[in-house]
């Protein structure tokens, strides 16, 4: 185990984040220059740079609920000639920040819309916020770069919430085998002292969990703790509700031939991406451009391991 020492900022590296699926992404949209496109999880800014790259004149519209990822990323723009407008917020109200900025563009409809349901190597780990379990920071991982008292955190959820809360949501969202005897434990060890950093949670996970998964016999790829972090990052953002609203607002912006291509990286977004596609394509209200998601070629897989999840699905409005 690590040394419990918290990072500060000088001690957090830049990393280089890779976007998954990029081509696959950008050449499934099928774009075309003067393209109003909406980048609904800017992230690490790959997709929008390599459109800004591709074609002339193309407006993007990008969201992100973390205002940082916008400062990282204003450089890397400023070479291109793109007509890019950064909004700092979810796209769960992707509706009303279309509606505001598209009356003032004077656009009426958007030819594509990306999600990237991934977390960004920067946010992964130089957020200071919790979201790795690789990093001793305070356990918040709220998407918001300063969370107020109003903001559901990490710490309120596995310091607040009751036993059986906690196992629902770890076994729900994490679809974590050993979730109540990580509940459990996690009750126990908040009665004697507040869980109030990533390594805390760290530990109280591999206490809980059997040994033989501890040192990663039972599943070689993940660490103990990957599922359990998931979880309660999922439900700290309500990340499940959002994409349910974010696919619907966001279809309804399209116009008709108009494509959305999603990259999820769980099957829990996958089945809500997947029947959301499928009920559109059963009203005849879209196409689905492949039946079977996208994956990673082997060669991405070699230089990014982080692609192995991911899927991509693409529809396009009739």
């Amino acid at each position: 185990m690590m040394g419990n020492k918290m990072r500060t900022k000088a001690e957090m590296v830049n990393t280089r984040h890779k976007t998954v699926l990029l081509q696959e992404t950008i050449d499934g949209l099928n774009l075309h220059n003067d393209a109003v496109v909406v980048d609904g999880t800017f992230g690490g800014g790959g997709h929008s740079i390599e459109i800004c790259k591709k074609y002339k004149n193309v407006k993007i519209i990008t969201l992100d609920q973390d205002k940082s990822v916008f400062e990282k990323a204003e450089e890397k723009f400023k070479a291109l000639d793109c007509d890019i407008t950064f909004v700092n917020a979810n796209f769960r109200d992707i509706d009303k920040i279309l509606n505001k900025v598209l009356r003032k563009k004077n656009i009426q409809s958007v030819d594509a819309i990306i999600f990237d349901l991934g977390l960004s190597s920067d946010q992964l780990e130089n957020s200071g916020r919790g979201f790795s379990f690789l990093n001793n920071e305070p356990l918040l991982m709220t998407m918001k770069e300063n969370p107020g008292r109003e903001d559901l955190t990490a710490q309120d959820i596995v310091n607040t919430w009751s036993e059986k809360s906690l196992a629902d949501i770890i076994y729900g969202y994490g679809e974590e085998k050993f979730s109540r005897r990580i509940a459990r434990a996690i009750v126990e060890a908040r009665a004697k002292k507040k869980i109030e950093t990533s390594f805390d949670l760290v530990k109280v996970i591999e206490r809980a969990v059997p040994s033989a998964y501890r040192r990663g016999k039972i599943s070689k790829k993940i660490h103990c703790a990957t599922r359990t972090f998931q979880a309660i990052r999922i439900a700290v953002n309500d990340e499940l509700g959002a994409l349910s609203l974010g696919l619907e607002k966001g279809f309804n912006a399209l116009r008709a031939s108009g494509r959305m291509a999603v990259i999820t990286f769980h099957s829990l977004e996958d089945r809500i991406v997947k029947k959301f596609f499928i009920k559109k394509a059963k009203n005849n209200e879209a196409i689905l451009i492949q039946k079977k998601p996208i994956t990673a070629s082997e060669e991405e897989l070699k230089n990014n391991p982080r692609a192995r999840s991911a899927k991509l699905r693409i529809i396009q409005k009739i």
